[in-house]
């Protein structure tokens, strides 16, 4: 009785709101179609798959290629360069967005508000192939600009795509400068919501620009930073496999070696096919766990969170 007056509910919110669920069908069947189907492939990880015998068909083999995995001797380096340059990344990038967002929006001129916005944006639309070719150009050891601009001061050139202790810096530094910008909408949407009255009654109380970023526009949008920054630790473990594997080398390997360029070569480089997804599923295990974690804990301390 109660699961038919549920299911009357439903259709009747569902006729009620036909159109937005009509706009949404395309997502649903885009998430369903890419995402929950291929799931059902993840069985390869726990069999001896072979191209051409099929998903299913192939031997029982349990936890072995996990065991493979964590017993090889460049398991524990992999992980730690999943982790350090996602948790460097984390920790640099994901205030840059949200301070440029306040600066941005304390900006009194339109055109001028407007014109840095959008130079900020257009990064965000570079390839990664061609962001890549612009680090090497900058920072190339024989004719970076970069180097150039050391020689012309007096100093010594410096190898900095061949030097291991640059990798990070360069690979997170990069990514900072392609994704603030962009990544500063969701905090600008949200700062132009503040009601304008507290604002006006800071004035009044002749509070500084500064205490007011400090005192309403940050606990105003902390909810939105709470989400993103859940969302952010949900991707702990995934780091873009083109960047690193175009910028990496086998003098940086020590640093630039990460999970992605692993499955890559062992999966599609050496037909490893139940090797690699054994890996991938380790590493969306791990994300979940941080996401699940990270929205526990959010929802205790601020009671914002995502589910």
């Amino acid at each position: 009785m109660q699961t038919r007056l549920k299911l009357r509910v439903f259709i009747k919110i569902l006729n009620r709101d036909k159109i937005l669920a009509l706009m949404f069908l395309p997502f649903f069947i885009y998430y369903i179609v890419f995402s929950y189907i291929p799931m059902t492939g993840l069985v390869i990880a726990f069999k001896d798959f072979r191209p051409g015998s099929g998903i299913y068909a192939g031997p029982w083999v349990g936890v072995k290629w996990f065991a493979e995995f964590f017993q090889s001797v460049y398991a524990y380096r992999m992980v730690r360069n999943t982790v350090l340059i996602s948790l460097y990344s984390l920790v640099y990038g994901f205030p840059v967005p949200i301070l440029f967002a306040v600066c941005v929006t304390e900006i009194k001129f339109l055109r001028v508000r407007r014109f840095v916005q959008t130079a900020s944006y257009l990064p965000h639309f570079i390839s990664v192939v061609v962001l890549v070719g612009m680090i090497n150009n900058l920072f190339s050891m024989n004719n970076g600009i970069i180097n150039n601009v050391i020689l012309k001061l007096g100093g010594k050139p410096i190898n900095f795509l061949m030097d291991p202790s640059w990798f990070r810096t360069l690979y997170i530094g990069s990514g900072i400068w392609q994704g603030f910008g962009f990544s500063s909408i969701l905090y600008i949407a949200a700062i132009t919501g503040i009601d304008p009255n507290l604002y006006e009654a800071a004035k009044i109380d002749g509070i500084t620009r500064f205490k007011q970023a400090y005192h309403i526009t940050i606990p105003m949008i902390l909810p939105t930073i709470i989400i993103l920054f859940i969302m952010q630790l949900g991707r702990i473990m995934s780091i873009g496999f083109e960047k690193i594997f175009l910028m990496g080398s086998t003098t940086t390997a020590e640093v630039s070696s990460v999970i992605p360029t692993f499955v890559y070569n062992r999966g599609i480089g050496n037909s490893e096919f139940s090797f690699a997804t054994a890996v991938g599923f380790f590493n969306s295990v791990i994300n979940f766990v941080f996401v699940y974690a990270s929205n526990r804990i959010c929802r205790a301390l601020t009671n914002t969170s995502l589910w």
